[in-house]
């Protein structure tokens, strides 16, 4: 009888894990399915297009809003993330009467070949040429949140001709306000990999590699002539405040330089101070 209690402990503490692992896998993916992204739209009252770029076995999902003959804001989310995470600004009715407007799902979140990490380098990329097929020939502006920062910047120094503006709002740029985080590499590995629920597994895979990539950044940022816009808040405890002082030094070369700074703000400023955010979009000179 002893036994069998312990057999029965142990299947079900087996059960237990199994279904645990395979939850992990499927939630927190952080992004939308399609009939969430239908009903979004739907009760915001505002036309989309969704679709998605294909480049060999890759692939570059992106949501569209505004006017296709306007100038276009060009957003690119953090780590983990979706396009979702400039849900509210793609609606937003001032924003829609100037701009076009493309949110990303980076490489290896959302729908672009959700699950595949990719380091800084490649992504940008990716989303170099995802942005060179959407072009309709009018300013453009980038847009990134957190390490989404780096990106724009990245992008940005690939063809510096190519942008009006690189707004980096909480971006995370340098490399030597980074923490350690030794740990990371540790939990990358089979199978405690597999314990990470969703997105936060490529999102640990591809924060550790933006360690040596930042670096790899710092030479390119002078190649950077577009204008430059900063926001990022006092009290980010994820991305330290000194980044501002880091990125002034570094964008010599920007045609203008401005930083805006929250007081007192944390890293999620896209939505904590949207308002603040919204209309300095909204002001860019184009």
């Amino acid at each position: 009888m002893e036994k069998k209690r312990r057999f029965r402990k142990r299947y079900v503490a087996a059960v237990v894990f199994l279904v645990y692992v395979v939850m992990c896998q499927s939630c927190m993916t952080m992004k939308y399915s399609h009939k969430e992204t239908v009903a979004y739209f739907a009760k915001s009252h505002v036309a989309y297009h969704d679709s998605t770029l294909v480049f060999g076995d890759r692939n570059i999902h992106y949501i569209e809003t505004g006017d296709k003959t306007k100038p276009t804001l060009y957003f690119i989310h953090g780590s983990p993330g979706s396009w979702t995470a400039f849900e509210t600004y793609l609606t937003d009715s001032l924003l829609l009467s100037k701009y076009r407007m493309v949110a990303f799902d980076r490489p290896g979140f959302g729908n672009s070949n959700y699950g595949d990490a990719e380091n800084l380098p490649t992504q940008a990329a990716r989303l170099s040429n995802a942005i060179a097929v959407l072009d309709n020939g009018q300013p453009c502006v980038l847009i990134g949140h957190s390490m989404g920062g780096p990106m724009v910047l990245k992008i940005a120094s690939l063809h510096p001709d190519r942008y009006e503006e690189v707004v980096v709002l909480s971006g995370s740029v340098d490399p030597h306000a980074e923490n350690p985080e030794k740990w990371r590499p540790v939990i990358a590995t089979v199978p405690l990999r597999y314990l990470i629920p969703g997105a936060m597994r490529m999102s640990n895979d591809e924060l550790w590699l933006l360690k040596t990539d930042l670096y790899g950044l710092q030479a390119n940022l002078k190649k950077i002539t577009s204008r430059v816009l900063i926001i990022h808040g006092t009290k980010d405890p994820l991305v330290p405040y000194e980044n501002v002082a880091f990125m002034r030094r570094e964008l010599e070369n920007a045609k203008t330089l401005t930083v805006i700074t929250i007081p007192n703000a944390n890293h999620f400023i896209p939505w904590e101070h949207f308002d603040e955010i919204r209309d300095a979009l909204f002001k860019i000179p184009l």
